[in-house]
């Protein structure tokens, strides 16, 4: 088993086609606080990945989590970040509706991915189908404002990370949106209200 990957949260290994997170103690914080709180981002994303698999939405596969070790153990999926494929100009139309389709789904389902980076999307070796992964900061909410802010999110990670292929590429990510989500133009309304704020935020 070996360290695969580290956020600000936690330490992913790998151990043969499995996956192993484990939220790490965070020092700054009081003990019994900062156990609740691993304990319960641990659980809530236990149960978001169960709900995705009654979904039959492309995520990992929830094998089991652990309380006490405040970990997740999942699937491993084989397959290159959708980051570095857009980096090579690789379809990006056909990857970023796929995206957006994918979001709109999860929405309708209200949940809320809360990290939708091209780093959390890898295109599965095997199937070819963009596999959304890193659930930990998920959460569910029927809230507009706040599938509003989780385009925004991702609206303002593809301008910084492929802006030579922005705008164009959101567009299509809207497009396939509306195509999963009956309610999208609802959310897209809040989200040119968001995308204000945040550019209004930014002249401050």
């Amino acid at each position: 088993m070996k360290p695969i990957a580290q956020g600000a949260e936690a330490i992913l290994y790998k151990d043969n086609d499995q996956v192993i997170k484990e939220r790490f103690s965070k020092r700054y914080r009081h003990s019994y606080l900062d156990e609740s709180l691993r304990k319960f981002r641990t659980r809530r994303e236990a149960k978001i990945l169960g709900k995705l698999e009654e979904m039959n939405f492309p995520a990992p596969h929830l094998q089991d989590f652990s309380d006490s070790r405040m970990s997740i153990t999942m699937d491993f999926i084989p397959g290159k970040r959708v980051k570095e494929i857009l980096q090579t100009k690789e379809n990006p139309s056909r990857l970023a509706k796929e995206i957006g389709e994918k979001v709109g789904r999860l929405h309708i389902k209200d949940i809320i991915h809360g990290d939708l980076t091209t780093s959390n999307f890898i295109e599965h070796q095997k199937t070819g189908e963009v596999t959304f992964i890193d659930f930990g900061l998920s959460f569910f909410s029927d809230k507009v404002e706040d599938k509003a802010v989780d385009l925004f999110l991702l609206d303002r990670s593809l301008e910084s990370t492929h802006y030579n292929l922005y705008p164009e590429v959101f567009g299509k990510v809207i497009e396939g949106y509306k195509e999963s989500n009956p309610e999208a133009e609802k959310v897209l309304e809040r989200f040119k209200v968001v995308k204000g704020r945040g550019r209004n935020k930014g002249k401050e």
